[in-house]
């Protein structure tokens, strides 16, 4: 059972589980902007790195606010090292955006339907976040590079999706050390989703299967009731057979 702090700590991440949600959408619509007006005056730019920076001070103000309200303090910090790898690393722009995880957080948790239903949708929204995020933070990484492969959103988009799917098609690639960052999660995390799509597929198939089976043990004792039946009558008709003779 919770204790007082344990759930105080519960209290907080539920009040705030909305706003850092919105700031986390904040900071997608305000990064791909940055990334993608190539036209943005130097007044632009600069709204754009304030509201960045900060709504990462609002996650590091967060992340520090949970830190002391959790009672196990270590336990908190082994399970959560990507919110501090967020914090730590503010410094790589590219990393920042990997804070929407938030969204889906809050969004698998809001869904009230069935479990496989939810992990399809949690794996359609982690792919659609994941590949725009991936196509812009590279795009951000690779297009001022005089080697890169990668110059345009469209690019960035195609170098996403055959990544993300593991084929690896290799006519875009990064060429710098943070573009290859960026390759590298998201490689990882393209392979975490096939597991998930792929055992989201078999649960299906498992749940289809049972189905039918169910529907088939039901028929059979269907039959075997009515054969009992059949049976039955049977017997009432020879005892009335019997009776009649021995009248």
């Amino acid at each position: 059972m919770l204790d007082s702090d344990e759930r105080r700590l519960a209290q907080w991440e539920r009040r705030v589980e909305w706003p850092l949600t919105l700031l986390a959408v904040v900071f997608l619509v305000a990064y791909a902007w940055q990334v993608l007006d190539n036209r943005a005056t130097n007044g632009l730019h600069l709204a754009l790195e304030v509201v960045l920076w900060g709504v990462w001070l609002v996650f590091a103000l967060d992340y520090l606010a949970r830190f002391a309200l959790a009672v196990d303090k270590r336990r908190f910090f082994a399970t959560h090292l990507f919110d501090l790898l967020t914090v730590l690393l503010p410094m790589v722009r590219q990393l920042r955006v990997l804070r929407l995880i938030t969204v889906l957080k809050v969004l698998n948790r809001r869904f009230a339907v069935r479990m496989r239903q939810r992990i399809g949708l949690y794996a359609a929204g982690v792919t659609v976040l994941v590949g725009l995020s991936a196509s812009l933070a590279v795009l951000d990484a690779e297009r001022n590079h005089p080697d890169a492969t990668i110059t345009t959103f469209g690019d960035a988009a195609w170098w996403t999706l055959t990544t993300i799917s593991t084929v690896g098609y290799g006519d875009r690639y990064p060429v710098t050390w943070e573009g290859r960052l960026v390759a590298a999660l998201l490689m990882i995390g393209g392979i975490a989703l096939l597991g998930v799509i792929t055992g989201t597929i078999a649960s299906w198939l498992v749940e289809r299967l049972s189905g039918v089976e169910g529907q088939v043990a039901e028929a059979e004792e269907a039959t075997l009731a009515e054969l009992r039946s059949v049976k039955a009558e049977l017997a009432e008709l020879r005892a009335e057979l019997r009776a009649s003779r021995s009248t």
